[in-house]
């Protein structure tokens, strides 16, 4: 996890192109615009560009008229590349002669992400090349066969590899937009961020939950009680035994239904969770690592340090201080 704060106001530029999907303009907008720190200054500024000023054509039945050219993706500190219509009918290759010289003005060490097709406007500049990417499960196929020097992931929602971030479908450009404000500024913007938009902080799984399969027969029960739970019990060890038995199912079919309900393993998920409280613990209180460690259930700090290495690509002490002084609980430090 990378922090991408400039002084000043971040700048984040959109790039509309024919054919965009309004809608995933409009979570850019509101939701980098809402962001603010304690003394409500808001902490970035989001501007709309096009190829050529003017109007911009969507899948609806209206059109934008965009002032910006791409010379704003050069002033840009984070770029954003929403879907078009026209990546539905994508052949590969390289971009266009107008793309590729809209994103030559992106200045080195600018932050590039896209939301569900917009990925293959970033694979084709070669940005994923060798990396994880994901993109709207429909995609997926097309996406790998396409581009298959990136590692395409179609069960997550969103990827983050430091510089360069790609979201699935659509409402999962809302996951990587609190994601980036998270990695900015803590888990509490995001998270005011999130209730002004009446939308989960941080939803479970991956789109793998959405991807059309056969509909479970009625009686089969569902998991959610033993995820309840265990986040009520995260301090302390939980089985995959202890979990099954609060849906009264066996380990076998407790493990494939959790799977396909989340999109993950118990074992998997039981571990973000943890790195999620320990996040919260770091941010908002100034207990001990130890302390930190316990609570959230991984037991010593070298398990924490461990995890939060592999997961976030930093030490817990490198995270608490990187994000404690934004946060604005008054907690002991």
């Amino acid at each position: 996890m990378t922090a991408f704060v400039r002084p000043g106001r971040h700048r984040v530029a959109v790039l509309a192109r024919d054919g965009l999907l309004p809608i995933e303009l409009g979570i850019v907008h509101r939701l980098f615009g809402q962001a603010a720190d304690s003394a409500g200054e808001h902490l970035y500024e989001v501007v709309t560009c096009a190829l050529v000023p003017g109007p911009v054509s969507t899948d609806a039945d209206f059109t934008i008229v965009v002032e910006h050219g791409p010379s704003a993706l050069g002033e840009a500190d984070t770029v954003v590349v929403p879907a078009s219509q026209a990546d539905y009918a994508a052949t590969g290759g390289d971009l266009g002669p107008e793309l590729a010289a809209a994103f030559a003005r992106i200045r080195p060490g600018t932050r590039i992400a896209s939301i569900c097709t917009g990925s293959f406007v970033l694979a084709a500049a070669g940005l994923l090349d060798g990396l994880r990417a994901t993109t709207h499960w429909k995609s997926s196929c097309l996406f790998q066969e396409l581009y298959p020097r990136v590692a395409v992931d179609p069960d997550v929602l969103y990827t983050d590899e430091g510089r360069v971030l790609t979201s699935a479908g659509v409402a999962s450009g809302i996951d990587l937009c609190l994601h980036m404000i998270r990695c900015d500024h803590g888990s509490a913007v995001a998270n005011e961020v999130a209730r002004g938009t009446v939308v989960s902080p941080h939803r479970e799984g991956g789109q793998a939950q959405f991807i059309q399969r056969p509909v479970p027969a009625p009686e089969v029960a569902s998991t959610s009680a033993a995820r309840a739970w265990a986040l009520d019990h995260l301090d302390r060890p939980l089985t995959l035994r202890e979990l099954a038995d609060r849906e009264s199912m066996s380990t076998r079919t407790f493990t494939r239904r959790f799977r396909e309900e989340v999109g993950m393993s118990p074992v998997q998920w039981l571990t973000r969770q943890r790195i999620e409280r320990a996040r919260r613990l770091l941010e908002d209180t100034g207990l001990p690592i130890d302390k930190v460690a316990e609570d959230a259930g991984f037991g010593t700090a070298a398990s924490l340090r461990q995890h939060f290495q592999a997961a976030l690509g930093v030490s817990p002490s490198a995270y608490r201080s990187t994000f404690r002084c934004r946060v604005t609980d008054a907690g002991a430090v």
